[in-house]
Parts: C-alpha cells; structure tokens; sequence
C-alpha cells in the first residue's frame, strides 16, 4: 500500500533535469530520432540510434503523458538489436495485435494494458508466445483480449501461458471465467487480483493456488464455495472482497463469515471489506473467550475482528462499509479507508486509485471537504495530489474529471496557492486540459476547468500549453445557441490569451477560427438586437487578435467585418465601451497600409470623421478614430479617392480633435510597439499625421513613463522625433510636443536606478 505524498513537500522549485527536458523533446520532435520508411510509412529509428532498456521504458511512459500509443510507436521498438524493454505498459492506447506483437518480442517480464479498446483476443496468442521471461500480468478496463467464449479456452486448455507468472491481474467487467484461467495451472502464482467479474464461478480448479499471498476480489459477487476456498488460502497477507457499492456487499450472517475468514488466516495484514456489512451492526460484543481469559474484557465495535485485538491489521478497507463501520472508536487496525474524517479519506484516494466507481465517491468526499473554507489545513498538499493523480488515470472517466475539477478549483483558489510552484502549476493545468479536452461537449466539465483556470495569472501561466487552451476554449465558444455561462467564461478568457502575447500567438488564434467565431457571435446578437458583455467582449477579443497582426485584420474584413461594425454602430449608438473596442479594432486594420484600401469608402470614412468630435468613453473613440484617419491620411493625397468627406476638411477636424484632448488623460490601452505610431513621423507630407502621433507619445509618456518612455527608447522613437525637430514642415504645435516626449524620456532616465547602485 503506497500513499500519496504532499505535493507541497517534493521540491517543485528545481529545474527539470537535463534528462526530462530531453525526453519532453524527443516526445514532441520524433524525427530527431526516427525516420519514415519509404515504402511502409512506418516510424523506424534512425541507424545511428541506440536506446537501452531505461530510455526505452522512460520513452513510452514520456509519449503516453502526452499523446496516445499507436502501432506507429510500436514500429520504433521492432529492431531488438538497438532497442530493450523489459516493461511494458500502456494505458489508453491506440494500438492493435501488431502493435502489441513488436513490443512483446522483446520477452519482457512485466506487462500492463489498461484501456487498450483495439486489442484483439489474438492478443492473448502474442503474449503467450513470448511469456518465457512474464512474471507480471494486467489487462485493464475496455481491453477486450480476453473472450467470453469459454469452450475456446477449454479446447486449447489454458487462457494464458505463462510459466513464471507470479502477479495476474484482470479487470474485465461481467466476466465469468475465473476457474478457465487455471486450466493450464501457474503454480508460482502468489498474486491475483479478478476485480469487477461478475461472478467468480466454480471452484474446481483453484485448490492448485497453493501459494497466494495476495487475493482481490473487488467487486466480484461471492458465494459460500468461495468463502471456504479463501478461508483454505493459509498463506495469504492480502484479502480484498470489497464492492463498489452496498446492495453488492450483503452476506448472510456477516459476523460470523468474517470471523471464519480472519480466524483461517494467520498471516493477514490487509483486509478490504468495503462497501458490505462484514463490519456487523455496530453493536461492541467482548472478544471471544475460547481460552483467552485475558481478553475477556476487551471491547471490539467489528465483531469478526475480535481475534485481533491484540494484533491489529496492518490495513483495513472500510470505505461505504454498511452501518458507517468507518466512524466507531474500537477498531483493531493501524490504516483505515472511510469517510469518517480527512486521513481516511485521503487514504481512500490513494488505495482506491484503480476503480473508478469508489473514486468518484472519493473524489466528491473531498470537494464537500474543500469547499468550506475551514478545512483548509495540513491536507491540502495531499488532497491535491490524490485529485491529481485521479484526474490523470482517469481522464475519459467523464464523474472523476467533473468531480476532481471542482475540488480543484478550491485549492487553487485558497489561501496555500501561493504554495503551487511552476511545476506543479504546470501539472494542474494540465491535468484540467486533459479532462476538457477529453469531455469538450460536457458544460459542467467546461465549466469547472475554465472557473478554474481563472485562477491563474492568463496568459503567462499557461504559454506553454497556449495552442490546446485556444482550441478547447474556441470549442467553448462555437455554439452561438449555447447563451450560458461556459460561453461567457470562455470569451473572457480568451480575450485574455489574445492580449499581451506575441504576433504567432496571435496569428494562431486567427487560423484557428477566432475573428469567425467571435463574428458569429456579434451577428446572433444583432438578430435578437442584444448588447451584452459577450457582444463587447467578442470585440475586445477580435481588437487583441489583430494588433499588428495584418493576417488576422485581412480576416477581420474577409469575413464581412465591417457589416457588422456599422450594423452594430446603427443598433447600439449609445454603448461607450462597444464603441470604444469596435474602433480600437478598426485602428490595428488602418496600420496595416495593403487593408487601408478597403476602408477607403464614402460610408466608412463619414463615420470615422463623425465620430472625431465623439466624447464617448472619454478621448477614446475619438483618439482611435483620430488614428484611423490619420494613417489612412498618410499614404498621401493620390490615395484618398473618395470627395467626401474631403480630406482638407477631416485633416481640419483631426487637429482640433488633438487640440482638445487633455493631455495627461489616463487610458485604457496597451501598446506593445510603437512601430505604427513612429511610422507617422515620417508624413511630412500630411503634419496632421505627425501631430496625432506626438501627442500619442506625449500622453502615454506623461501619464505612464515607466511603461512607456524605454519603449520609445528602444524603438527609435528619440531619433525620429530629434529629426522631426530638424524637419521645416511640422508646425510648431507638433514640435513643441515632440520636445516633450523626449523631455519626458530624459527625465525618466535620470531617475531610474542605475544598475551599479542598489536600491534603498
């Protein structure tokens, strides 16, 4: 029995090692190491590779975290001169008999196929084959190798063969063939575990088990035939008969099938009695006398644990146990599973990690645990490492992901986050991804992962995984008749994502549908003529999505974008903060100087030039309009082809807008570069560009110059606006705000710390 540690205690502070760093890269660059073969397109190792047995195991369990197994990577393993494994463990694979058949040549002695849905019962044929070194054995829920044909069995006269077998384990739900498995005798069996078969059968052939140590029967219906083969089984330490649930677990007279059991078995250490009534009523009887005098006055609340008073067991499984067994106070056991208090509970967790059913059950026992505030103490590390753990193992369990999701967010959300390291930062949303991804059509799994992923600094904290966040959260956002919360969440955060990142990041949230998907949106809206957070939220995403981005501005008007900004100008003229992201969009398409054609209409421009003397949302629609016009303005008078509005007249009120402006206005904006801002400088041609862009530098370097006056620095902006000062066109106002910025550059350097000197 292993539990799991406090994830807080493990040292999540230190780098990865040189060799993870290595086999995350391998993982997600093959090619490094294989190469396509011409005519099978199979995946081979290049011939200069080499793996021993270490990297080829720590290879298959690297790839399996993050894609799934199929004969492809299989086909790596098939040259037993450059490749060895003497474990092989898959879980949730794609792979198939043939897949299976270049991993099971190499002979190796532990074998574990855990969801492995393509697998045929010629699987068993394979791995009977090549069993001369397999002393470890497990088949997994939804691997379908074993049939329910039991006359092919009897024909062939064994199910496996496998000589040194020591350790059989097969997880088959509804399946009946336990006494076939010995018709071809293991005799150096000493673990079994037949969890979830439906009935364990007849007992003819099991008397060969002489040498069991360890018996599970989790799940599997017993009988009295049974009872007495276990209670002959002298040898055994480890006894599981739980059930998953009580209308499973009923014997008939409890105390006494339990006592027989313990009584028979001098060697027990751990006993599971989950989820049946062997605990008995609850009722303290004294111990049995028979010759014990010296224990007639001790007291036992499991009347068949009596005979152990004075030597407990090492584990007892009380979890759902009937007649709340879990809660009484004389119970003859070191560890305890049951829901009686935090420690059994997370002991549950761990021991139950393998079945499903009684992790869900687990799982919610914690979220009640963690959603009041107070139970917030020494737990928590382990807590979160049980929901971890769980939600990895168990990621296409739909109950495991939504469960452990909500406890999860509670964590996180509570007073130890500021105890989550990268890596485990890293691992949590991760394990969140998975489980959305795996359940994208479910809204409450949706729900608690985007509620959860909240909590976390977006977008830095989860860059490293920032392609499958914006491909689940546009999934979230697809459905325009989906109006609810996973909607409005998802939105936001994607808002998120698409601010203060890179021009690729960007560009990926273009390809992948984004300014589609948020038009869609916008055009729902308008058909039901609703302003919501969702519709000024869906344009605030698409004014991220495009700055400086020209691909996803070309996909702004591709998709008649446009039409929606006047149509949601006419429905909605009274919506400052609509109009305020509608025009910041609208100035990342005018910077780009191949789309500022399309935006030369008489209808476009008439609404630009209106909305100069606009006091929306304070300077801000006017700034960008401003912008808009200016940098259609500063590709010269020959590209202004419409008559109206005429060009001296919008050049007229663009400066009597940046006349009035107050130039120490705080904003809401974010400039990464200045690229397009400088480029005006250069519009000698056109002042009233030039003025609008001074007074821009002017403000944000007035009102933020720790933000912004390294920026004008390192971009060049100081040269330009040295040589602007040179320059006879710009008139005097321009100038006068051209000193300043650089003033204001000066001074900020003056102040800031030098780098030699240390701060006070």
């Amino acid at each position: 029995m292993s539990l799991l540690p406090d994830v807080f205690a493990l040292n999540d502070s230190s780098p990865s090692s040189l060799f993870n760093i290595s086999m995350d890269y391998i993982v997600s660059n093959l090619n490094v190491i294989t190469k396509l073969d011409p005519k099978s397109r199979w995946r081979q190792l290049k011939d200069d590779i080499i793996l021993p047995a270490e990297i080829c195991e720590r290879l298959l369990e690297a790839y399996q975290k993050k894609y799934r197994i199929n004969d492809n990577i299989a086909n790596m393993f098939r040259d037993r001169t450059r490749t060895r494994l003497n474990r092989v463990k898959l879980r949730n694979s794609r792979i198939t008999d043939e897949g299976l058949r270049c991993l099971m040549e190499h002979k190796p002695s532990e074998v574990e196929l855990i969801q492995c849905e393509y697998l045929s019962q010629a699987s068993l044929d394979i791995i009977s084959n090549n069993s001369e070194n397999l002393v470890s054995l497990k088949f997994g829920p939804l691997t379908y190798a074993l049939s329910q044909d039991e006359n092919l069995y009897r024909q062939r006269r064994f199910v496996i063969d496998a000589p040194k077998l020591q350790r059989l384990s097969i997880h088959c739900r509804g399946m009946s063939i336990f006494p076939l498995l010995l018709l071809k005798p293991l005799h150096n069996l000493t673990h079994l575990d037949l969890s979830e078969f439906s009935s364990a059968g007849s007992t003819w052939a099991l008397h060969e088990l002489k040498n069991l140590v360890t018996l599970v029967l989790h799940s599997v219906l017993w009988s009295k035939e049974i009872i007495d083969w276990i209670a002959t089984l002298t040898n055994l330490r480890h006894l599981d008969v739980s059930q998953p649930n009580e209308r499973h677990g009923k014997y008939m007279n409890p105390n006494e099938i339990l006592t027989k059991l313990v009584t028979s078995l001098p060697n027990l250490e751990y006993l599971d009695i989950s989820g049946t009534n062997l605990a008995g009523t609850g009722s303290a009887v004294p111990a049995a006398t028979d010759g014990m005098s010296d224990l007639e006055h001790v007291r036992c609340d499991i009347p068949g644990l009596v005979s152990r008073v004075d030597r407990p067991l090492e584990f007892l499984g009380l979890y759902g146990t009937l007649h709340g067994a879990c809660k009484r106070h004389d119970i003859p056991a070191k560890v305890i599973t049951g829901d009686a208090n935090e420690e059994q509970i997370l002991i549950a967790g761990s021991v139950y990690m393998e079945r499903p059913a009684m992790l869900t059950r687990v799982l919610n026992d914690l979220y009640y645990m963690f959603r009041s505030i107070e139970h917030y103490n020494a737990y928590v590390g382990r807590a979160l490492n049980v929901v971890l753990t769980a939600m990895e193992t168990h990621c296409l369990e739909k109950h495991i992901q939504i469960s452990g999701s909500a406890t999860l967010f509670y964590i996180v959300k509570g007073k130890d986050r500021s105890r989550i390291g990268i890596h485990l930062k890293r691992r949590i949303i991760k394990v969140l991804l998975d489980g959305m991804e795996a359940h994208l059509g479910d809204d409450t799994m949706m729900r608690n992962g985007c509620l959860t992923l909240c909590q976390f600094k977006i977008p830095n904290d989860v860059l490293f995984e920032y392609e499958r966040v914006v491909q689940i959260l546009l999934n979230g956002v697809s459905d325009v008749n989906q109006e609810g919360f996973v909607q409005r969440i998802a939105i936001y955060l994607l808002n998120s994502l698409a601010c203060q990142v890179d021009g690729t990041q960007k560009r990926f949230l273009g390809v992948h549908g984004a300014i589609g998907k948020m038009l869609n949106l916008i055009a729902d809206r308008l058909e039901r003529r609703i302003c919501d957070d969702v519709l000024e939220v869906a344009w605030s995403t698409m004014w991220n999505v495009t700055d400086e981005t020209p691909h996803n501005c070309q996909l702004f008007l591709d998709n008649r974008g446009m039409e929606y900004f006047l149509a949601c100008l006419k429905s909605f003229p009274d919506k400052e903060e609509l109009l305020r992201n509608m025009m910041g969009l609208l100035g990342n398409v005018a910077e780009v100087p191949s789309l500022r054609p399309q935006l030369m209409n008489r209808l476009f421009l008439t609404v630009f030039y209106e909305l100069l003397e606009s006091s929306s949302d304070g300077i801000e629609v006017s700034y960008n309009a401003a912008g808009v016009l200016a940098h259609m303005a500063s590709d010269g008078p020959e590209a202004w082809t419409v008559f109206e509005p005429a060009r001296d007249a919008v050049l007229e009120r663009i400066a009597t807008a940046v006349e009035s402006w107050d130039r120490r206005a705080e904003r809401n904006i974010n400039y990464r570069s200045f690229e397009p801002i400088l480029s005006l400088l250069h519009a000698h041609h056109t002042p009233q560009c030039q003025h609008w862009a001074v007074w821009a530098l002017a403000n944000l370097t007035t009102v933020y110059p720790d933000k912004y006056c390294g920026l004008v620095e390192a971009e060049g902006g100081l040269r330009l606006l040295n040589a602007l000062l040179q320059h006879p066109g710009p008139y005097s106002m321009i100038k006068d705000l051209a000193r300043l910025v650089i003033d204001n550059c000066a001074r900020h350097s003056q102040d800031a710390p030098r780098a030699d000197t240390p701060d006070n």
